[in-house]
């Protein structure tokens, strides 16, 4: 059987780069995407990721490089081809529903494009308005559904024509917290199980967490990372993609050699980590982790300075460290605790219980968790 990797790539994108004056939008972005495959374009606001959508559903000409869909050039310096002609449907942040048209209007919209059957066309909305639970509603207008229910329409209308690619922009960004949660795990599902091929633009990484079997991390137009998402958060690329990911908490120091690979002085304290293989001993790194990694050491969570020092190196590949508490909120299941190290650094924590200002801790950092980058080696 002719193996995943030998199939040529659904969507090719090649050295592509976009400017508006005098910003560079994008700046050489590559990527090969297959067949069925899920990709969540993740970075905030100006990093580029909507400039790419537009690109790939050719609502805008790329300046440099080429963009191919199996096989074909549908982009490039020298012109593109009509976005109607792609096979490429957007699902759009605002749903960008026909608020005269019926849920049923709305979705066979396409179809009626291409001169479906009518039968043919009756069920093939009606299998999308199951599908995507909107069974009942189909004689409503769009004005007359909740948010959800817009964003299912909008679902349905873009799948009905069966798209060679979806794209979505941003599809839970009107949504509230519930719904956005709820809603990422059903499209999720629902994508898998028809095999849709998706290109997933978004701002919010638990959304692409979700979603994605490849995250593609933007910055400054340019591409930071792209690899499977436990990849992504395992081993962020840079300090910036792993601040993006959550690891917020952030310690400067400098690089030291240790005996299982390399680690961070900062102060009297040196702790183990990963990354930063190449960087010269001596050299000015950051450290950074997130919160939830983090282990109280000692009874309740308040252990004497003796317990840290007592702690420092554990052959499980952990670090101790001491910190003093600054501040404690409780929010719902756990209480967030502000500390700071010796050098006067504040940490973010999670924690079991209320700590009072003042209170002096230990705590225990795995080393894989711990992800040291060089300064110097790191483009702004």
């Amino acid at each position: 059987m002719k193996g995943a990797s030998h199939e040529r790539p659904l969507l090719e994108i090649k050295d592509v780069a976009k400017r508006y004056e005098s910003h560079q939008a994008l700046r050489g972005v590559s990527l090969d995407m297959r067949k069925g495959e899920i990709i969540s374009v993740l970075g905030p606001s100006g990093c580029g990721k909507s400039t790419l959508l537009q690109l790939i559903a050719g609502l805008a000409l790329p300046d440099g490089g080429e963009i191919r869909l199996d096989g074909d050039v549908i982009s490039s310096s020298r012109g593109m081809q009509p976005p109607e002609k792609r096979g490429v449907n957007m699902v759009f942040q605002d749903y960008a529903l026909w608020p005269h048209l019926s849920v049923f209007d709305n979705i066979a919209y396409g179809l009626k494009n291409r001169r479906m059957d009518r039968a043919d066309m009756r069920n093939r909305v009606g299998e999308l308005l199951e599908m995507l639970q909107l069974s009942g509603l189909e004689k409503r207008l769009p004005p007359q559904l909740s948010g959800g229910q817009q964003q299912r329409v909008a679902i349905a209308r873009a799948l009905a024509t069966q798209p060679r690619l979806l794209l979505l922009d941003e599809p839970l960004s009107n949504l509230d917290m519930r719904l956005r949660i709820e809603m990422r795990t059903e499209m999720a599902y629902l994508f898998r199980q028809l095999g849709t091929s998706v290109f997933h633009v978004t701002h919010d990484p638990e959304e692409a967490f979700a979603m994605a079997d490849r995250l593609l991390i933007m910055r400054s137009g340019a591409v930071d990372q792209i690899g499977t998402p436990s990849d992504c958060y395992s081993l962020p690329a840079s300090r910036w993609a792993a601040a993006l990911l959550g690891a917020i908490n952030r310690i400067e120091g400098t690089i030291v050699r240790t005996a299982r690979g390399v680690g961070l002085r900062s102060g009297s304290v040196l702790i183990e980590g990963v990354g930063a293989e190449a960087a010269a001993e001596g050299s000015e790194a950051e450290l950074l982790f997130r919160p939830d990694d983090v282990v109280f050491l000692g009874s309740e969570g308040a252990p004497s300075a003796a317990v840290a020092e007592t702690a420092a190196a554990h052959e499980d590949g952990r670090t101790a460290f001491g910190l003093t508490v600054l501040h404690s909120t409780f929010e719902g299941k756990r209480w967030r605790i502000v500390a700071k190290t010796e050098a006067g650094q504040k940490l973010y924590l999670l924690g079991e219980r209320l700590l009072p200002p003042g209170t002096p801790i230990a705590v225990s950092l795995p080393r894989s968790a711990a992800y040291i980058y060089d300064k110097s080696q790191e483009r702004s």
